[in-house]
């Protein structure tokens, strides 16, 4: 037997025994196969990861039946989504850890263009994928990375407020009723607190402005002990190095003595804008991070020690410094990008920066499970569903991953590469959704 075969065949025994040990959350006998089939079936190389595709090349001798199932223990059947998310973790984090040490906690969210307005959560609101306003859904998650491999281990669906507030559609889309409505911030760090609840390996948190703006998710991610790095606005103000707000008013005679932190005309915070432009080009050092597709990636920073000013006037005592970190291109007019900081004050700038863009791994992440394993084809309209279906093709991902981790870091398992053993497909059927056929059949 040649190598590539007998290294084929040890692959299937992996991949059988991780779907026996990730399906042991399933809760019932009868829906192990079933979510097995459909884990399969998003890593088949066809160009729709649906329900009806999928059927078809899993049992081109008897479609209707593989279908039913398909559908059913995606659509219908009662497991847990955080369960089965949750073994993954356990079963793919090890592997990970065993290249490289965890080095953050990527706090993201992915939008999906839909049409219409019937199916669950979808509204006119930011489409990342799109980069514009547009009828979508969107779901919120936290990965866990190292330098060079990432896994999403939590994800939800963000509920629009007018879905959380319309009876009628909840009713018709199964959203259950202790789903109430989040901003996203707020979902994120739920989703946080449980991973943190389970004792996930801790790593400094990464999100962007959307998040990083957001100053109850910097206070929540304070009181769980965690460190992080976030994106904030330009508008975002600040006390400069050296500087804080003023004192309480002195006591008068009578009556209980002032607490509050005061500021004036003369001293009062600026925009991490306007500190920005006071800076000098000494105060801007080039830093390169990591190699990326074209070169070596690299741009001008500056980190400084500031105290944040959100509402401090209401404080008894400033807030802490931390690091505030801009990105300023030596051909642009201004700074592009701010982060916020609480790591050690013993920090290299340099580690500095390349925490603040570990972010990037989660947008490779999305890519391909939305590109290779078709993280945006489901056509069900309910909240199981979306949940099912994501958390199947993250379970699937997380094979790739661990795949991935056995071997150099040039080996590269995607989906379609996987050997998974399937009936022959009987002469002159071309089963919906293959690589082959047209994609308008």
């Amino acid at each position: 037997m040649r190598a590539s075969q007998q290294e084929f065949r040890k692959q299937q025994e992996r991949f059988a025994t991780y779907l026996d040990q990730v399906t042991q959350v399933a809760g019932h006998a009868d829906r192990v196969v079933p979510m097995q089939n459909y884990t399969k079936g998003v890593l088949l190389p066809i160009e729709r990861k649906s329900v009806e595709p999928m059927a078809a090349r899993l049992a081109p001798d008897n479609v209707r039946q593989m279908h039913q199932s398909l559908h059913h223990i995606v659509a219908q059947a009662a497991w847990s989504d955080t369960g089965l998310l949750s073994q993954v973790r356990s079963l793919v984090l090890p592997a990970i850890l065993g290249q490289q040490p965890l080095a953050a906690w990527i706090v993201d969210d992915t939008g999906f263009p839909k049409k219409g307005t019937h199916s669950v959560g979808v509204t006119r609101q930011y489409c990342g994928q799109l980069g514009k306003q547009e009828n979508c859904r969107v779901a919120v998650s936290v990965s866990l990375a190292t330098e060079q491999t990432s896994l999403p281990v939590t994800y939800g669906l963000y509920l629009p407020e007018v879905w959380a507030q319309d009876p009628e559609r909840r009713k018709e889309t199964g959203i259950p009723q202790e789903v109430r409505f989040q901003t996203k911030p707020e979902m994120a760090l739920d989703q946080i607190r449980r991973l943190v609840a389970e004792q996930v390996p801790r790593a400094p948190v990464l999100a962007d402005a959307a998040y990083g703006n957001d100053n109850g998710f910097r206070d929540g991610l304070e009181k769980l002990l965690l460190k992080y790095v976030v994106g904030v606005q330009s508008t975002t103000t600040v006390w400069p190095p050296g500087l804080a707000p003023l004192p309480p008013k002195t006591r008068r005679a009578a009556g209980r003595p002032p607490k509050r932190l005061q500021r004036d005309k003369k001293h009062r915070p600026l925009s991490v804008k306007e500190l920005a432009w006071g800076l000098s080009a000494t105060d801007l050092r080039p830093v390169s991070w990591r190699e990326g597709t074209r070169g070596t990636m690299r741009s001008r920073f500056a980190a400084l020690r500031v105290r944040v000013a959100h509402r401090d006037y209401e404080r008894s005592q400033p807030h802490p410094e931390q690091w505030l970190l801009l990105e300023w291109p030596a051909h642009e007019k201004e700074p592009t990008k701010y982060w916020l900081s609480n790591l050690p004050t013993s920090i290299r700038l340099r580690s500095l920066v390349a925490t603040a863009k570990l972010r990037w791994r989660v947008e490779h992440d999305y890519e391909e499970l939305k590109q290779e394993l078709g993280l945006g084809h489901f056509e069900g309209r309910n909240w199981r569903g979306f949940h099912h279906h994501a958390s199947l093709c993250i379970a699937a991902y997380g094979f790739l991953v661990s795949e991935r981790c056995l071997f150099s870091p040039g080996y590269h398992a995607r989906a379609g590469t996987i050997q998974i053993p399937l009936p022959r497909v009987p002469h002159g059927l071309k089963p919906r959704g293959s690589a082959h056929q047209d994609r308008t059949a």
